[in-house]
């Protein structure tokens, strides 16, 4: 998406006409990342990906279709049988894609993208699905500034977007209002793994979190942990893997006060217990304590560490949904 984003801004900045392609609506078509988008400049130019570029060509004559004084358009996409191997798609689907000229869209909306931060866009479309106008919002900001001709419909597609969020997964929804449809989509800001503590277990956390599109850091000192974790504590996810007092316990502090959203420890009973009571002089409560991941990571049979690094990269997923 930070490529996306870095494009649209470019464009934008140059007052390049293009429109911004993704899903209204749409079934089948097997997993995928559902914030796909795909760029299309006047020239055909394009940024992003969307079904594995199987109806790039189709939409780019579609944009380029977009009459004059129009911010918007809608059309049916469809793929199914042979052409399913072709596009290498897991199986078939069909979808509504919304067609939006690129001025509409915030340019806010492009910064948060890049810096990574969390953020969904609230998009209001028209009956006649030829008039499009996005709206940011963020977990700070009640509703977006601008309301249209159904502020009711926009305060509720902003509670709803703030859900999504809170669920740390990206996502896209719909939602019918009086004057049209409003589309909602959440960008929650990518996980970052701060892993205390080094050796083979981090090493392989970290290449599972560039799997996922993570971000990772380890940590030899306690000021290094803390930093992501004050920075963005939305998004960081504690994993301790050191035995050492004077790192785990002042990571798993800072941690627990600020209430990430993942806080897990590696180490036997003995070593939990050991943390426990030092977290308990410390002043943390049996409350915060619970929250700590300990044994770490999903119950999934792991033995080496490449399947301890993948269960407990499940359970952080697990937890962030």
């Amino acid at each position: 998406m930070r490529e996306l984003a870095d494009t649209a801004r470019r464009w934008a900045a140059q007052g390049r006409p293009a429109v911004l392609a993704r899903p209204i609506t749409e079934q089948g078509f097997g997993p995928r990342h559902p914030a796909d988008a795909l760029l299309i400049d006047e020239d055909g130019n394009r940024q992003g990906t969307l079904y594995r570029g199987a109806f790039d060509d189709h939409l780019a004559a579609e944009a380029a279709a977009l009459p004059p004084g129009h911010t918007a358009r809608v059309c049916e996409v469809a793929v199914h049988d042979d052409e399913v191997k072709e596009a290498r798609l897991t199986c078939g689907g069909q979808a509504e894609i919304l067609l939006q000229s690129l001025h509409t869209v915030p340019a806010r909306w492009w910064d948060l993208l890049s810096e990574g931060a969390d953020a969904a866009l609230i998009t209001r479309i028209d009956e006649e699905r030829t008039q499009a106008v996005s709206d940011v919002v963020t977990p700070g900001i009640v509703t977006p500034e601008s309301q249209g001709d159904d502020p009711a419909a926009v305060v509720q597609a902003a509670e709803q977007a703030r859900q999504l969020l809170a669920r740390h997964r990206a996502g896209r929804e719909t939602r019918r209002a009086a004057a049209g449809l409003v589309l909602i989509e959440a960008c929650p800001a990518v996980p970052h793994l701060v892993i205390v503590g080094g050796g083979e277990l981090a090493e392989l956390l970290t290449t599972q979190a560039q799997v996922l599109g993570w971000q990772a850091t380890v940590a030899y000192a306690a000021g290094d942990a803390r930093k992501p974790m004050a920075d963005r504590p939305a998004a960081a996810c504690l994993i301790v893997l050191s035995h050492e007092p004077d790192l785990d316990i002042p990571a798993l502090h800072a941690a627990l006060t600020a209430g990430i959203p993942y806080v897990g420890a590696l180490g036997s009973r003995r070593t939990q217990a050991r943390r426990a009571e030092a977290l308990t002089g410390a002043g943390l409560t049996e409350e915060q304590l619970r929250r700590i991941h300990g044994p770490i990571g999903l119950d999934i049979g792991a033995r080496t560490p490449a399947e301890t690094a993948l269960a407990i990269c499940a359970e952080v997923l697990a937890a962030l949904g």
